[in-house]
């Protein structure tokens, strides 16, 4: 309904004075729907054209104010750039910084066109197009090179594409200049960079945690106080000094966990982090977790399935499993091949899940012939919408490397990434009976503590924080792919992370022949190729397969045991695969 009202309102500015606020407006609410829904980007690219016509017409009014000598900005409060020892510059009240946080309606031209700018790059980072978005924002920072907001946003950027040095450089500006914190990605944003080389900054790790050390003590303070408060900004204040804590606290345990070693120190930041980060969030619902893979089995049994059902295409590859479980690498891997694509996070097919369901009720109840109809053209229009969603970045995609040499075929398999489609494994055999789903497993403590320790973007993973509802979680994973396997045995092939790492050259003809395509040495140099990857295992995945991590939670098992007690029996996963090493 908001996206009919906007785009109506949009219609009928066109060729008003307003056409470009109404633009913007519709653009913004486009992205917005983007972060909370993951549908495989549905409104990516109109989000995409329709802030491309607001910065058309911008641009042309820009230039107009700039040949008739019209002020382009607003005037910025008067600061003396020298630096002091007892006080910071306010880099808002300068430049076009001091117009970030107005209206629309606020912002002068040039403050229009730097947030446009932004926001089109935040939606090219969504859309996995890596290189458009740093384009975008270099766009912004032609009329600011200090304007914080491309700069935190550029950094993001460069991660994905390896550029660390490049990232490291934005995101120790942004510190320097956000005395406020208020972009406290850019903590961690920089402590990944050091982790993957501590010689991106001057002065590598010491540098920033000689800033943390200074800086924790004082967002405590402020935290503190906006606890005392009692106006309606309260909620949101402490939430924003507990995230800034949060991320602060977390770059300080990747610290000491990689570079002191000093695991009593990390074990303390990390435990600090994932408090201030639980303090904000609604207490987990234990029972709506029960209660969902209860449903789960009673919904799913052996009968569900008839005969004749769905697509018989064996385009899509699923991926599934509990998080930090080794998805990446094995989606790098196939990705590698000449005729398989991986196209990231954003999972077409889980996305498109709630109108799947609400269609299959409906042709169920119209008759057996409507149903398996139905269910034919959902699965036909998932792969539709899989390869339209390539094709989009595969064009939009300006790599080091010529890409298009790389694939002289189209490619017949694509990738569906979404780990907790472990859940959707019966709407998954439903449409696409034939299609190939691998579920990758990692030693469980391994894949556990790594859920621990990260901190995941705000969604389904923010209970892995704490080892109650992280427990929970885990024992509701273990118990629906036991489901799986006790009725539709033998249709989720089962990988082992650790038989990967051990021992790719073993491992990897055997998925290419479970995928149906032809043996491709490619798959083994997977990490040379220029393909960015956002997921938190960026970093590692450019390193190629390494095994010195594997049992890497033992470093901290004193402080786990909570964990280990509430995980029982579990804590080992004997996986029954047919994939097994060349040297099982």
């Amino acid at each position: 309904t908001n996206i009919r009202t906007l785009r109506h309102q949009y219609k009928q500015a066109v060729n008003t004075p307003n056409e470009h606020l109404a633009a913007i407006q519709l653009a913004d609410f486009l992205k917005y729907r983007d972060t909370v829904i993951h549908d495989g980007g549905t409104y990516q690219m109109e989000a995409i054209e329709v802030y491309s016509s607001a910065l058309s017409l911008l641009e042309d009014k820009w230039r107009n104010m700039m040949t008739n000598g019209e002020d382009t900005r607003k005037t910025a409060i008067s600061h003396n750039n020298e630096q002091h020892d007892d006080e910071e510059n306010d880099y808002y009240s300068t430049g076009l910084n001091h117009e970030i946080f107005l209206d629309y309606g606020s912002k002068s031209i040039e403050g229009l066109l730097c947030a446009t700018y932004t926001n089109l790059g935040k939606t090219y980072f969504m859309s996995n197009m890596f290189e458009r978005a740093v384009q975008s924002h270099n766009q912004c920072l032609s009329y600011d090179h200090r304007y914080i907001d491309a700069l935190s946003s550029r950094g993001q950027a460069y991660i994905i594409l390896g550029k660390y040095k490049e990232a490291a450089t934005d995101f120790f500006q942004v510190l320097y200049m956000d005395s406020n914190r208020l972009f406290g990605n850019v903590v961690t944003g920089l402590a990944r960079c050091l982790s993957a080389d501590d010689n991106v900054i001057d002065g590598g790790w010491e540098s920033l945690v000689q800033l943390l050390e200074a800086d924790i003590p004082r967002q405590v303070e402020s935290l503190q106080r906006a606890k005392e408060l009692s106006d309606d900004s309260a909620a949101a204040t402490i939430k924003h000094y507990a995230d800034i804590l949060k991320h602060m606290h977390h770059a300080m345990f990747q610290y000491h966990d990689i570079k002191t070693k000093n695991v009593s120190e990390a074990w303390k930041h990390l435990s600090k982090g994932n408090e201030y980060k639980m303090s904000t969030l609604a207490p987990f619902d234990e029972a709506f977790e029960l209660d969902k893979v209860s449903r789960l089995k009673n919904v799913f049994t052996p009968g569900f399935w008839p005969a004749g059902m769905g697509s018989d295409t064996k385009t899509p590859i699923f991926i599934i499993g509990f998080v930090r479980s080794g998805s990446t690498l094995l989606e790098r891997i196939l990705d590698a091949h000449p005729l398989i694509v991986g196209t990231g996070e954003d999972s077409v097919f889980n996305g498109r899940l709630d109108s799947i369901r609400n269609d299959i009720i409906k042709a169920s109840m119209a008759g057996q012939g409507e149903f398996l109809q139905t269910v034919k053209k959902l699965a036909d229009d998932v792969v539709v919408d899989m390869i339209k969603r390539w094709e989009i970045i595969d064009a939009n995609t300006n790599s080091e490397e010529d890409l298009s040499s790389e694939r002289a075929q189209e490619p017949t398999r694509f990738v569906d990434k979404m780990l907790s489609n472990y859940m959707n494994v019966g709407f998954i055999h439903l449409l696409f009976p034939n299609a190939l789903i691998l579920h990758v497993a990692r030693e469980p403590m391994d894949s556990i503590f790594s859920a621990f320790k990260h901190d995941f973007p705000p969604g389904g993973f923010d209970y892995t924080s704490e080892f109650s509802s992280l427990a929970r979680l885990y024992h509701g994973y273990r118990d629906v792919m036991e489901h799986w396997d006790k009725v539709l045995p033998g249709r989720v092939t089962h990988i082992r992370y650790e038989d990967l790492v051990k021992d790719l050259p073993g491992m990897a003809p055997k998925i290419l022949e479970k995928a149906g395509v032809p043996w491709d040495p490619a798959v083994l140099e997977f990490h040379q190729k220029k393909h960015a990857v956002n997921t938190l295992s960026t970093t590692q995945v450019r390193k190629g397969v390494y095994s010195h991590h594997l049992k890497g939670w033992k470093r901290y098992e004193e402080f786990l045991e909570p964990l280990l007690k509430r995980i029982g029996s579990r804590v080992e996963f004997k996986l029954s695969t047919s994939l097994t090493p060349s040297t099982s």
